[in-house]
């Protein structure tokens, strides 16, 4: 299973949801009884911090400077353009929720079967990155889909110990590049959510600022009024900036995300103000942020995997997109990605693969605009 290219999120229809914005939107779609079988069944333990050093070993990445064997973000798809010389960034990059069980509110580094799917997601998401520099992602005691499934303080807290393995892992990372290098900043879904505090709480006013490419805040909601101003960098506007922020949320149309604008509406933000009616960031991946729809014929090549899932290629100029006035990301009619779209026509599971081949020559051409400057 694991030579599989699952990055689909292929084992269980959680998978695909598992890393949300909060699975209780789709509560309409799922019984009382789904969602009972996915909370925990243990009482919260919170985890014992790590050793302030523990990032030192190589065993706690799946992929770090210099790894060429089982390294998941080296994977190509079919009709990628070849990298001879990766570009000279780093990569920072935080993979989204892989741990289904209830045995745990946090995930064990143990656990041989999130580990595993982990290093799947990798393949399908981080991979558009690797053409820019070395990919860092670090394993850490992500919460589980428990963590979504409650609205005891035993999910914010799995969340919170989760976060903390974050910071000791960038803090790793932050210690042994170069001084100089450039800094591309990462991640999908829960490690979305974790990449807006570290944003928040490592870059914000700090001399580091100064060495973010971009950040890709990608399948999570972000609101530009609260949320932005505490994150340290703007949000992208054109394909020629650096050091800003890019975020998006798929959805096919008639696009149906009522249940997710109230919850958002619901939340506070960075600021300690109601997120409420607040913009939330959308960047056209198309066209590296610049107002306006872009056609099919823009997208570079979406990532598709083949029929037994065992690899995957790029099909270009099929899927367009644009951002709508509540701030999210339209492509059009439904496109035949899989069988993981989720209710309401929500692409969350492909946010990266519908435009691999577009952020892949983003991340590229942002990386050398800010070597130019």
């Amino acid at each position: 299973m694991a030579r599989k290219f699952l990055y689909l999120f292929a084992s269980l229809i959680v998978l695909v949801i598992a890393g949300g914005f909060v699975l209780r939107i789709y509560q309409d779609e799922l019984t009382d009884f789904a969602i009972g079988q996915l909370e925990p069944t243990v009482k919260f333990e919170k985890q014992a911090a790590l050793a302030k050093n523990v990032y030192e070993d190589p065993a706690m990445w799946f992929s770090r400077a210099g790894q060429k064997d089982n390294n998941p973000t080296l994977w190509v798809p079919v009709g990628a353009p070849k990298t001879e010389v990766p570009g000279s960034a780093a990569i920072f990059f935080i993979h989204p929720t892989s741990f289904m069980a209830r045995t745990h509110w946090n995930a064990p580094l143990d656990d041989q079967e999130s580990q595993a799917r982990a290093r799947l997601f990798l393949r399908g998401l981080a991979t558009p990155f690797a053409a820019s520099g070395e990919i860092w992602a670090p394993r850490y005691r992500q919460a589980g889909i428990g963590a979504f499934l409650t609205t005891k303080p035993e999910g914010a807290q799995a969340l919170n110990d989760a976060y903390q393995d974050i910071l000791l892992a960038f803090d790793h990372f932050v210690r042994t590049v170069q001084k100089d290098r450039p800094i591309i900043l990462a991640g999908h879904s829960q490690g979305a959510l974790h990449l807006t505090h570290l944003l928040k709480d490592r870059i914000a006013g700090k001399p580091i600022a100064k060495r973010i490419v971009a950040a890709y805040v990608v399948g999570w909601p972000v609101s530009i009024t609260t949320d932005i101003p505490e994150m340290g960098l703007p949000v992208c506007t054109s394909p020629d900036q650096t050091g800003c922020i890019m975020g998006w949320e798929s959805y096919a149309e008639p696009a149906k995300y009522t249940k997710i604008l109230e919850l958002y509406n619901a939340t506070t933000g960075f600021n300690g103000e109601s997120r409420k009616d607040t913009p939330i960031l959308c960047t056209n991946p198309l066209n590296g942020g610049a107002d306006g729809a872009s056609p099919p014929a823009a997208n570079l090549g979406t990532l598709k995997p083949s029929g037994d899932m065992s690899t995957g290629e790029l099909i270009p100029e099929t899927v367009p997109a644009r951002c709508d006035e509540k701030g999210f990301l339209l492509i059009g009619a439904p496109v035949d990605m899989g069988p993981y779209v989720l209710p309401g026509n929500n692409y969350h599971v492909y946010d990266y693969p519908l435009f691999w081949a577009n952020v892949r020559a983003d991340a590229l051409w942002r990386t050398q605009k800010f070597l130019a400057k």
